[in-house]
């Protein structure tokens, strides 16, 4: 005879109650949860077993735990897709978010020195110079500051980049994106950016480096996007095509 197994430790009820009622929209994103003390004595536990609740939540992405601060409702976050070829605003769309892109700054401007390293483009040279602010979920999350080589900077520096991207206004040119190289590394976020994505400076962000190239292999675009960490994850597919394999004799 097989004995029936047990009940469910309670810290697993709590968790799963708790998530039901996150993902009910009990508690909206970014809200704070009642203090732990709290939470404790509405579910009748020790601060041991609803800190074991809370590590169950954490560990499935539903709450984030700020040191000092208290737990928080996670935001939804941007599934950051490497392997698609499109702007910030064409994948958080795709994936159902609102999007509100603010215009910081344009100008034609001479181009920074590694911005004209990587447009290849000589020293000293003019390019047209973006910096955008993306918001989703009622906050802001990406910083991007992009450039943009001649003739094309002076084709489209006017265009309403509030509404439309900068892929879209370059195809309108007649420019054909073709492919871009792209690294995205963690970092900190810096003093200067701190205030324009409301988090502190030295909080965990990722960095995304990416040049564009048209068809002709002329490097047309380059990007430099700042992403709190606390709202995005890397997601990409991987298969495996074209494999060959060559038999021989090894004697």
């Amino acid at each position: 005879m097989t004995a029936s197994p047990g009940p469910a430790p309670r810290y697993q009820a709590i968790a799963s109650d708790l998530a039901v009622r996150i993902r009910g929209g009990e508690y909206a994103p970014g809200e704070a949860l009642p203090p732990q003390r709290e939470l404790s004595a509405a579910y009748g536990v020790t601060l041991m077993t609803l800190r074991q609740a809370l590590r169950r939540l954490s560990d499935d992405g539903l709450i984030v735990q700020q040191p000092g601060r208290g737990t928080f409702v996670a935001p939804p976050q941007l599934a950051y897709e490497l392997g698609s070829l499109h702007s910030f605003a064409d994948d958080l769309v795709r994936q159902g978010h609102e999007v509100r892109t603010t215009v910081l700054a344009r100008s034609v401007r001479r181009a920074s020195a590694r911005a004209a390293a990587q447009l290849r483009i000589a020293p000293g040279e003019h390019a047209l110079r973006l910096e955008r602010l993306r918001e989703f979920a009622g906050r802001p999350a990406i910083h991007q500051v992009s450039w943009v080589r001649q003739p094309h900077a002076d084709r489209i520096r006017g265009r309403d980049f509030t509404a439309e991207s900068l892929y879209g206004a370059l195809a309108d040119t007649g420019v054909s994106v073709a492919r871009a190289t792209e690294t995205v590394h963690p970092g900190l976020l810096d003093s200067v950016v701190a205030p324009l994505l409301k988090e502190p400076a030295g909080s965990a962000v990722f960095v995304s480096d990416r040049i564009t190239y048209a068809v002709d292999t002329t490097a047309v675009v380059v990007d430099r996007a700042t992403i709190l960490g606390s709202m995005m994850e890397i997601r990409t597919e991987r298969a495996v095509t074209g494999l060959s394999l060559r038999w021989g004799a090894t004697g």
